[in-house]
């Protein structure tokens, strides 16, 4: 297992926010996970691909443990069931699936996360959730350290919310996926069209995480902050998206907290207004 001290996570997480950690994993198989989890989860953190994450130092003196280099395989382990490692991405499921012909995991395509992440906060877009594919799980049970599996029934999914958010110690390790057989050039299109249209609407210009906030019941989250004039808002080098009010945007070598202080400020702003509360889907770590 590679392991690596005083580690630069610039690159690992989307934001490109420029932090260091204590020491890094990059576990390649589940002996891996026991061995690095063996004397509990204190001062440990793991990420996928670090798409959802929005780092608030600029070191930390903990493990980070990263799963989306070195334990992210994508395999058919039988017609229409796909297997997916922690941190293979939610485009490697896309695009292997079409390289099957099988149907029902266009929706990801461009969706940024890693299949651990998706499948903890029940990642999706466009009425679409990876829990309508999700057959089951395997992970690790920190309480007595074995490797169990659960049925996507007993996960209790919700709104970008499962077990594995609420109840924590518990270490996604691998997705069953189930698909059906499609035609490839359909496949393809849809794949296309979702990219074409994330493309027109999303900031993909500048560094960012995705979505900032969960959608409030009742209400959209760019129409308000569109509303109340928030596109642009700055601090520091993290800014309100021009292009979609509910993302922020690295344009100047931002940090945690300026895009931390933007959360605060639109959260604050759309309880005045609205009366709403928003909360972020983002992990703020």
């Amino acid at each position: 297992m590679r392991t690596e001290h005083n580690f630069d996570l610039t690159n690992y997480n989307s934001y490109r926010i420029k932090a260091k950690c204590r020491t890094a994993y990059f576990p390649e198989n589940e002996d891996d996970f026991v061995e690095i989890f063996k004397n509990g989860e204190e001062d440990k953190i793991i990420i996928g691909g670090g798409y959802n994450i929005i780092l608030a130092s600029d070191y930390y003196d903990k493990d980070f443990i990263i799963v989306g280099e070195t334990y992210s395989s994508v395999l058919l382990e039988e017609p229409g069931v796909i297997t997916c490692e922690a941190g293979a991405s939610t485009l490697q499921l896309s695009e292997f699936a079409l390289e099957k012909s099988l149907s029902g995991a266009e929706i990801f395509f461009d969706i940024p996360s890693s299949i651990g992440g998706a499948v903890v906060m029940n990642a999706g877009a466009s009425g679409e959730e990876i829990k309508d594919i999700l057959l089951k799980v395997r992970y690790l049970d920190l309480k007595d350290m074995t490797v169990k599996e659960i049925l996507k029934d007993d996960i209790g999914y919700q709104y970008r919310n499962s077990i594995f958010q609420k109840e924590g110690g518990k270490i996604v390790l691998k997705a069953w996926l189930g698909l059906q057989p499609g035609n490839a050039e359909e496949i393809k299109n849809k794949m296309e069209t979702v990219k074409e249209a994330r493309w027109s609407k999303q900031p993909k210009e500048f560094p960012n995480a995705g979505s900032v906030f969960k959608r409030p019941p009742g209400h959209y989250v760019g129409p308000m902050i569109d509303e109340l004039q928030l596109k642009g808002y700055r601090i520091g080098g993290a800014e309100v998206s021009k292009k979609h009010g509910g993302f922020i945007v690295n344009v100047d070598n931002a940090t945690g907290q300026d895009i931390i202080g933007i959360i605060k400020h639109v959260q604050q702003k759309v309880k005045e207004r609205f009366n709403v509360d928003l909360e972020i889907e983002q992990r703020i770590i």
